[in-house]
């Protein structure tokens, strides 16, 4: 019963490979540093990828991009297939459209029951202004929200 905002967490291999995957599990850590928080399934396939990089980036989505937070839960899909995106710290993805980004250093991981929860240091940061956020509530994606 708590709503969440809908980010998706992006990063690229050594090898130049795009990783990405819709979370709602991501939170503010600290001011003084910059640090923010966000955890994966221990069992998910990205977690090398993610384990490994120097940096990722945290695209907390607009409400006109649910399409895209479904694309990117999906396994097996083709999640790059015509996204826009620039290339941010360490060759994250910085996803075009989005209420805000976070470009982060992987700073630290702890494995805690069955997902990792990863702590990045913001290096950067950028925001739409005016943009509406997609929400995540009771298993469902919300574009409207009261003001």
């Amino acid at each position: 019963m708590f709503a969440t905002g809908v980010t998706i967490v992006t990063a690229r291999t050594a090898q130049g490979e795009l990783v990405g995957l819709t979370a709602n599990s991501f939170n503010s850590v600290s001011l003084d540093p910059p640090l923010v928080l966000w955890s994966l399934a221990r069992a998910a396939g990205s977690l090398p990828a993610f384990s490994t990089g120097s940096h990722y980036a945290i695209n907390i989505l607009a409400a006109d991009q649910k399409d895209l937070a479904e694309r990117f839960a999906l396994k097996g899909a083709d999640r790059w297939g015509g996204v826009g995106f620039a290339e941010g710290a360490g060759g994250a993805p910085l996803l075009a459209g989005a209420a805000a980004s976070f470009e982060c250093y992987n700073r630290s991981r702890y494995e805690e029951g069955d997902h990792v929860i990863f702590v990045g240091e913001v290096e950067r940061c950028t925001h739409r202004g005016g943009a509406s956020p997609l929400l995540f509530h009771g298993g469902r994606f919300f574009t409207e929200h009261a003001l």
